[in-house]
């Protein structure tokens, strides 16, 4: 069995110590020679000009291959827009078009009176330049404001018929739901790559309660292994075996890349990515 592409996802750092922690983070993988790195984007828009600053430095200085985050939230068109022209003008051409999260303490999305009314209108507006590779969010698990069984892949075929050219998954915990998604998806004559997103664990109690806040069931039986590491105090090792397990059997299944969401942490996504093959074959071409 082939080491799978990886790819990784960093959020953008808000003082100084994780500023750091970032730039230690990215010098570590990015020997790793990942298809891309992504960047996020803060609930409403909240960190549009540090990903912005982030995405361009990650490009510039470690010459990865950047996928910055774009949402539709609390902006125009017209500032949308300008935001993926910046980046085209900084050599950045692959682009993440998300609805994005509304902002906290709102009920739910409302568009902006002059933006984008979703994410599929977002995707057909970059589409129509001509210079950008667009990725988007699949979501094996309901999506939480989801109406039936297949409003997450009707929502995803209409994604990628409006452009998009892959799907990057949310975080599951068992091969099993990924598999069901992708046979649905398949079905409904989606052929466009679906990346399975993987989450290290270095909090069993902080994923639990990020779980709950995006829908995504939790195993009762993955609960009671980490109750039981956490007493024995072998919870990293259950997190990086578990990872091991989970991309193991996606990769026999037939997946051949994988997104890894870091936390802008390096350890567990390091031993995960190198017990499954993927070995440092890259040098930095500027770590300054």
């Amino acid at each position: 069995m082939q080491p799978p592409r990886v790819s990784f996802e960093f959020f953008p750092p808000k003082n100084v110590e994780a500023t750091f922690r970032l730039s230690d983070t990215v010098r570590d993988l990015a020997p790793l020679d990942p298809s891309f790195v992504s960047v996020t984007y803060g609930a409403g828009g909240t960190t549009r000009d540090l990903t912005h600053d982030v995405v361009t430095t990650i490009h510039r200085n470690y010459g990865l291959n950047v996928a910055a985050h774009l949402t539709c939230v609390n902006a125009t068109r017209a500032e949308t827009m300008e935001i993926v022209d910046t980046y085209a003008q900084a050599g950045v051409t692959e682009i993440v078009a998300l609805r994005g999260d509304p902002p906290k303490g709102a009920s739910g999305f409302t568009p902006h009176p002059d933006g984008f009314a979703n994410s599929v209108e977002l995707i057909e507006a970059i589409a129509a330049r001509g210079d950008m590779n667009i990725r988007v969010g699949a979501y094996p698990d309901p999506h939480p404001e989801a109406t039936s069984d297949m409003s997450d892949v009707d929502w995803l075929k209409r994604k990628i018929d409006a452009g998009a050219t892959s799907a990057i998954t949310q975080f599951f915990f068992e091969a099993e739901t990924f598999f069901r998604f992708r046979d649905k998806c398949e079905k409904a004559g989606i052929d466009a790559p679906i990346i399975p997103g993987i989450l290290p664990i270095q909090s069993w109690a902080g994923v639990k309660k990020f779980a709950a806040s995006c829908g995504t069931p939790v195993p009762g039986w993955l609960d009671q292994a980490f109750a039981r590491a956490e007493r024995d105090g072998r919870e990293r090792l259950l997190s990086v075996s578990y990872a091991c397990e989970l991309c193991t059997e996606l990769m026999e299944g037939g997946v051949e890349a994988l997104h890894f969401y870091t936390l802008n942490k390096t350890d567990i996504t390091r031993d995960v990515v190198h017990a499954l093959g993927v070995t440092p074959r890259v040098q930095l071409q500027n770590v300054a």
